[in-house]
């Protein structure tokens, strides 16, 4: 029988914003699975395998594996699938970041400097084609097709996010309907398909499958907005801000603040977030210009407005005792500090 879902607005105060708290029910889980990740890279080439040790000192938030030992205790117990699932969309994961650090021309991550800036682009490249290999053999050895399709999915629908937001991020077209488009593909996508493969994991109802991945797409675009918020945060949540404005990036915060806004205002802001080079005045005054017209405070209602209907919808599914853990690890999704 499914529990009660607390809706995040009447969530108190003392919310665990701290990862290791979140993912304490799965810790367990997580431990096993590092190992299985850390097999699942071996290898016998000497400059990969000095690579990939560097790789791992990248720890994250492991907030993908975490989904999908959460989701699979929900509807049933963590399996060998479950880590098989986890251990692929880390593979996938992972290349996509080194990818896109070479992309970004990005030279650090996580703290760490970037795998392009220590052993440079082809290394890279080369790098996030072997983990994506990996993720291949992985569900190939396992027989699990049924994972490899909800994963190739999502990486099809990443890779249409990243070469929409190349034609249509910019100020000439972005309304809120093509960012929500680009945020679905982009990050989405790969977080409704942790909820999924978890479920897939743990039981054969095909509803709760579709159902989980509806929910899972709208966890992950709270997220995507979440990370769209830092950038225009007027504290220092220790990683890089104002990235997305250095870039000409149109996000929600940009868009909701344009909207409430006189035509004479919008073109002073946008002639701003046109130019290649802007001065920190020029920074400043368009991140100034969000908090002014609203934009911080819609875009996180937004936020908070995706995050209820997936548990709302959550709460309509025949979930277990384990439900709890699942919301606090929405609940720090949106409330995160990083």
């Amino acid at each position: 029988m499914a529990q009660p879902v607390a809706k995040l607005s009447k969530f108190d105060k003392l919310l665990r914003n701290n990862s290791e708290d979140v993912t304490e029910p799965v810790r367990k889980h997580l431990q096993e699975f590092r190992s299985y990740f850390k097999n699942s890279v071996t290898t016998d080439v000497f400059l990969l395998d000095k690579i990939i040790q560097y790789l791992l000192r990248q720890k994250g938030k492991e907030i993908r594996p975490t989904l999908v030992f959460m989701t699979a205790r929900m509807f049933g117990d963590v399996t060998e699938r479950s880590y098989v699932a986890a251990t692929m969309i880390e593979l996938l994961h992972t290349a996509t970041l080194i990818h896109d650090d070479v992309v970004d021309e990005a030279n650090r991550r996580r703290g760490l400097l970037s795998i392009n800036k220590l052993w440079r682009n082809k290394a890279g490249v080369l790098l996030g084609d072997f983990l994506l290999s990996k993720g291949l053999l992985i569900a190939l050895d396992h027989q699990e097709y049924k994972l490899l399709h909800v994963l190739s999915t999502a990486v099809k629908k990443m890779s249409e996010g990243e070469l929409r937001q190349l034609k249509t991020s910019r100020l000439f077209n972005m309304t809120e309907e093509r960012y929500y488009q680009i945020i679905s593909e982009k990050t989405a996508s790969l977080i409704a398909a942790c909820c999924q493969c978890g479920a897939i994991s743990a039981t054969d109802n095909e509803q709760i499958h579709n159902d989980i991945l509806d929910i899972g797409m709208k966890i992950g675009i709270a997220f995507q907005i979440k990370d769209d918020l830092f950038d225009y945060g007027l504290e220092d949540v220790g990683k890089p801000r104002r990235n997305d404005i250095k870039e000409r990036k149109v996000t929600l915060p940009l868009i909701k603040a344009l909207d409430n806004s006189s035509a004479l205002e919008q073109f002073r802001i946008r002639r701003l977030m046109k130019k290649r080079k802007k001065t920190g005045k020029n920074i400043e005054e368009i991140v100034q210009f969000v908090h002014e017209k609203n934009g911080m405070s819609e875009a996180h209602s937004s936020m908070e407005q995706h995050a209820n209907e997936a548990l709302d919808k959550l709460n309509k599914l025949p979930v277990n005792e384990h439900l709890s853990d699942f919301q606090f690890l929405v609940e720090y999704i949106i409330n995160r500090k990083k």
